[in-house]
């Protein structure tokens, strides 16, 4: 697994709701985090109206094993600790049905109070560099028009809109998806 832990402080104010941005610890997920990450994920999505009949990623099955999933080979997930508490997290991982050099960010996930402080784009630039590391040459994601602050951010990253899916992920109900080729 990769080694990229970051202790980041800020001192900065939330272009989100104007308060404090807190201190933030990104590192990568770890066996005892699999409960907590789960509940940031259901939070977050159930915030959104992102329902697992709907095919979100909430109704993945994976949901409560994380780390089982990301501590295999060309993967990573990096989980958001605020004062020892799991408040998000985002990853990369090789994409289900697609070839050796196409991953797939997945499940970038952040608790309110961090949103707006760019903690997304950390994450992202994190995956897409470990992707490069790993010797992907795409990375591909999928998401819903209901992220309109995440899509902003894909697109700045690079990622362009794509019609037709990659892969096998299961997530029907996420009619955004996105690719990004370097």
């Amino acid at each position: 697994m990769p080694t990229h832990n970051i202790t980041l402080s800020h001192n900065s104010t939330s272009t989100n709701n104007n308060s404090p941005c807190p201190d933030y610890h990104l590192r990568l997920i770890q066996p005892a985090d699999n409960p907590a990450i789960a509940r940031v994920i259901r939070a977050v999505s159930a915030e959104h109206g992102l329902t697992a009949d709907k095919g979100f990623a909430v109704a993945d099955p994976i949901l409560d094993s994380l780390y089982s999933v990301y501590s295999q080979p060309r993967s990573a997930y990096w989980v958001v600790e605020v004062a020892g508490e799991i408040v998000g997290g985002g990853g990369i991982s090789p994409l289900a049905g697609g070839d050796k050099y196409t991953c797939e960010l997945q499940k970038i996930y952040l608790s309110s109070v961090l949103r707006g402080q760019g903690v997304a784009k950390k994450i992202v630039l994190m995956s897409l560099e470990f992707a490069r590391q790993q010797g992907y040459k795409r990375c591909y994601l999928e998401t819903t028009a209901q992220l309109q602050a995440a899509i902003k951010l894909y697109e700045k990253l690079g990622f362009e809109t794509i019609d037709a899916p990659l892969g096998n992920t299961g997530h029907g109900d996420c009619e955004i998806r996105m690719l990004k080729t370097w």
